[in-house]
């Protein structure tokens, strides 16, 4: 059997990667080829079968493949193959709207896209909250599995604090340092805008008014890597193209996002949340929009400035006492299925009659 992996076009990383290192001794005889971003190169461990994302060679690896494993739109041409299958397994909970249920879009991104939905056998979810919302943001038809995301095995399993010193080491992160972990997600009209984009947050403040034994972990969103200026700070380690983001769960002590998808994996970890929403009503009600009100519901406090959020931070048991509750039913609402095992919840999609039995059923 032929298996092609992409990944935030072109990354070793999320479910792709956690279901190619679960099933990839699984029969000598399969062949495992992942789409590969030149830039991302050294994400990759030595060793995989590796051809360029958007490439002539990727087109033909996917128009050869049994089994095709996805994150994200295949934004290319490529034909898939009769009886071929094709699991996109997505990125994310939404809180943010997505696909169609966006509140404004680029003329002809949505019809085109719509290309590689039309592809699409299964599509993935990471609990009952999901399901109906990916069902019909990207009007598919086909199976959806809700059966948890493979990504987040780890989060639970016992290798996690093994994982954790094995990241902090590689980042160069003192065992005695509180970690923050900063994930903003990404803005439209910043992205289809282009050019450079600063931090919202106050990096200068951060390490002006917080002790020396905190330290910053910038993670830009996968469609804005690149586009942030460094700072020349051992204190600030970005780790933007660090190739998987929930290593970085485990090595982080706690997590400033904002509308990111990142809160629903995080929060299986239990450690604290804040959520810097400086631009909460312009993102909600003009930009993308959102499928719930985050400030109810979130498992930490919705903070303005960075000033709030620097506070916040100088206080971590405060924030643990007083959203611990929120905390717990937001784990109820969307963790219900991370308990370790979603990848072997998928394994039969590795087995061809396994898969074809399934489809004959359908």
């Amino acid at each position: 059997m032929k298996v092609v992996y992409d990944a935030f076009e072109g990354r070793y990383s999320d479910n792709p990667r956690a279901l190619y290192e679960q099933m990839r001794y699984r029969d000598p005889g399969d062949r495992h080829t992942w789409l590969c971003d030149p830039r991302f190169a050294d994400g990759f461990p030595a060793g995989v079968d590796t051809v360029r994302y958007g490439s002539r060679a990727a087109r033909a690896a996917l128009e050869e493949a049994d089994l095709v494993v996805a994150n994200s739109h295949l934004d290319f041409d490529w034909d898939k193959k009769p009886g071929a299958v094709y699991l996109q397994t997505w990125h994310g909970t939404p809180l943010k709207r997505i696909h169609h249920d966006v509140l404004w879009a680029p003329e002809g991104v949505l019809p085109r896209l719509d290309l590689d939905v039309a592809r699409w056998d299964y599509l993935l979810s990471p609990n009952a909250i999901s399901t109906p919302r990916l069902r019909d943001a990207f009007d598919f038809r086909g199976e959806v599995l809700e059966v948890g995301y493979p990504r987040n095995d780890v989060l639970v399993g016992p290798q996690a604090p093994a994982v954790r010193a094995r990241v902090r080491a590689a980042l160069g992160i003192p065992e005695h340092v509180t970690a923050v972990l900063y994930t903003p997600t990404w803005r439209d009209d910043e992205f289809f805008a282009g050019g450079d984009v600063e931090l919202a947050l106050d990096v200068p403040a951060f390490l002006r008014d917080l002790p020396d034994d905190v330290w910053l972990l910038p993670r830009l969103h996968y469609k804005m890597t690149g586009r942030a200026a460094p700072t020349a700070d051992e204190r600030v380690v970005d780790v933007s193209r660090y190739p998987d983001v929930h290593e970085l769960y485990l090595a982080a002590d706690v997590m400033v996002t904002d509308y990111s998808s990142t809160m629903f994996d995080f929060a299986i970890t239990g450690k604290p949340l804040l959520f810097f929403a400086y631009d909460l009503e312009s993102y909600r009600d003009t930009l993308r929009g959102f499928y719930f009100d985050l400030e109810p519901l979130a498992p930490g406090p919705v903070l303005r400035t960075s000033e709030q959020v620097l506070a916040a931070l100088r206080d971590l048991d405060a924030v643990r006492a007083e959203h611990g509750g929120r905390y717990a039913e937001f784990q109820r609402l969307f963790a219900h299925l991370d308990d370790g095992h979603a990848g072997e919840r998928l394994g039969w999609l590795f087995r061809q009659d396994d898969r074809a039995s399934l489809v004959a059923v359908d």
